[in-house]
């Protein structure tokens, strides 16, 4: 499949993009490193894997790679709770660009990604468990045109056997 570039023009036509103008424009931020870092098409490629063999969002099979890069993992573990927050959900908006862009739509839900670490106002907010250190759930999506792998849920249902209660998710 083809690799999508996502630029900062790009990213602030977006609709939901242009709200993170202040994400974009702030020198201080890694904004730049993390277009760069999705700007590749294995991380693409482990994006849709996620989601098609793990039943996980696209972003856990990058998280631990995009936290270990030294300038982004730099700027989260600095105590900038609102610009965190900020760069956080610019990146969920860069992940949906480039999902969309390779043929997936928006689910509605979210995955877990992590298990957030009590509140404590002279630390960033980090994880205490789980896949991620910095996030706590993601997007999830689905093929337009259609998954290529039943679900659990859906093996079972068709089977006819007790289908799993689902998890309350989070929004």
């Amino acid at each position: 499949m083809r690799k999508v570039n996502i630029s900062q023009d790009k990213f602030l036509k977006d609709l939901q993009g242009r709200t993170f103008s202040d994400v974009v424009k702030d020198s201080e931020q890694p904004f730049l490193a993390v277009l760069e870092f999705f700007n590749n098409v294995e991380r693409q490629r482990r994006m849709e894997e996620s989601e098609i063999h793990h039943d996980r969002p696209p972003l856990a099979g990058i998280v631990r790679e995009l936290e270990s890069e030294p300038t982004i993992n730099q700027f989260l573990s600095k105590v900038h709770i609102q610009k965190n927050k900020r760069l956080r959900q610019a990146i969920g908006v860069v992940v949906r660009i480039i999902m969309e862009d390779r043929g997936w739509q928006k689910t509605g839900r979210k995955g877990s990604l992590g298990v957030r670490a009590g509140s404590n106002p002279s630390q960033p907010s980090h994880n205490t468990g789980g896949l991620a250190f910095w996030f706590i759930r993601a997007e999830r999506y689905v093929l337009a045109e259609g998954m290529p792998y039943k679900s659990v849920r859906e093996r079972c249902k068709s089977l006819g056997f007790p289908v799993p209660r689902q998890p309350s998710s989070r929004k």
